[in-house]
């Protein structure tokens, strides 16, 4: 098991867009590897490789309760997402002991690559839609404080710098 340290805010690489993913290799294999170990030592239930200093576009979520069902994707995208919006609680080990409840739709459809280097799509709902939304927004170089208004915003980066000095 190999646990990555993830970046502390506001490290550049947490505002840089990730490179595409052209093939799968063993080495993208392994570095999905070491973020699921990563997501859950947290616990959390998703992770974008940039959140570890990989500037590829990697992600993985796991939102089941048993765990252990980590869908790997390279270069996700929303194809489709649902009108009906759902709120929920959304923090970063990037900005530890801070969150913010996030509004964002309550499912959608993503394609991606997955592990055999195939194009496939997928439907998440709920905390899964949420969390590979989060996931594509850290891909993209956005953290989930830019959805918050600027008052709000600002108040959430102070008391996070206050937290962590």
């Amino acid at each position: 098991m190999t646990t990555r340290t993830c970046l502390p805010w506001p490290d550049k690489r947490l505002r840089t867009i990730a490179d595409e993913v052209t093939e799968i290799t063993d080495e993208i294999r392994a570095i999905w590897v070491d973020m699921v170990d990563t997501m859950e030592a947290m616990p959390g239930v998703g992770l974008g490789a940039p959140q570890i200093g990989v500037m590829l576009r990697l992600a993985v979520v796991d939102g089941s309760r048993e765990r252990g069902k980590a869908v790997k994707m390279a270069n996700p995208e929303v194809l489709h997402a649902s009108i009906e919006l759902r709120e929920h609680d959304e923090a970063s080990p990037n900005l530890p002991g801070v969150s913010a409840k996030i509004k964002r739709p309550r499912a959608v459809t993503v394609r991606f690559m997955d592990e055999a280097g195939q194009i496939n799509r997928r439907d998440f709902v709920g905390v899964e839609a949420t969390s590979v939304q989060h996931q594509i927004d850290h891909l993209n170089g956005k953290m989930y404080f830019d959805h918050l208004s600027k008052v709000k915003r600002d108040m959430l980066l102070r008391k996070a710098k206050k937290l962590n000095g």
